[in-house]
């Protein structure tokens, strides 16, 4: 406690967002905080969207989800992907903050509690190893890596390979996302008997049509996954 005293007379706590100081490490200032949509209430029960005027704690679903099969079993998410959020977002994946891990994690943690079970193993989704090269950090990893470590449950950041380098998905459609990604995940050859019989946790740092999740899901129940379940730090939502 001394030492941390000491840092923080040297080094204040500032705000994740904008710097100004806060009262513990790794917070936002009471502006960013306002401005970062976080996810709370009643969600749809399969990819953590927000529902407003629907019963807290119902396993619902949105209609996204409703009109198209998700092949994972349930999934949260931890912020609506705008303003503040996705600032901190875009920071984490393109501005080197790899600091913004640590509170994302915690985030996401939050929105998860009632979906996470002991025997569950989380896993990243994977970046094609050209685009890890030239980013230097999976950003998906580096969340899903502390929400192991806050939930005590086993990781394993090379779960899945990206089988090829899928162009962007910035711009398409959602049949287009969806095709963009048909294929693009296998198991690792060293990890399959890891998969068999699990419920597997897979992470990402946004879902935006569920292209990505589908594809890595399909992969893992090909591999003998028990089931999938999905969560993103942040969603994007429908005239948010």
């Amino acid at each position: 406690m001394g030492l941390q005293r000491v840092l923080h007379a040297i080094y204040p706590p500032a705000c994740i967002s904008c710097g100004d100081g806060v009262a513990s490490d790794f917070g936002l200032c009471a502006v960013c905080w306002k401005d970062t949509a976080f996810i709370g209430g009643a969600v749809c029960d399969c990819c953590g969207a927000p529902l407003m005027g629907a019963d807290e704690g119902a396993r619902l679903r949105c209609d996204d989800c409703l009109n198209l099969a998700r092949p994972w079993l349930r999934g949260r998410a931890a912020l609506v992907y705008k303003d503040n959020a996705r600032a901190l977002v875009l920071a984490l994946k393109h501005g080197d903050r790899m600091d913004l891990a640590r509170p994302a994690a915690t985030w996401l943690r939050r929105a998860c509690a009632d979906i996470l079970a002991p025997d569950m193993l989380v896993a990243p989704i994977p970046l094609h190893w050209s685009r890890l090269f030239k980013r230097r950090y999976n950003q998906a990893a580096l969340i899903s890596a502390r929400l192991a470590g806050l939930t005590g449950l086993q990781h394993c950041p090379d779960l899945l390979l990206r089988a090829r380098a899928t162009p962007s998905q910035e711009g398409r459609g959602r049949d287009a996302r969806f095709a963009n990604l048909q294929g693009a995940f296998t198991p690792h050859a060293a990890r399959r008997a890891m998969i068999a019989g699990r419920h597997v946790l897979l992470v990402d740092d946004v879902m935006t049509s569920g292209a990505t999740f589908a594809a890595a899901t399909e992969a893992l129940l090909g591999a003998g996954a028990a089931a999938v379940s999905v969560a993103a730090l942040a969603r994007v939502v429908k005239d948010a």
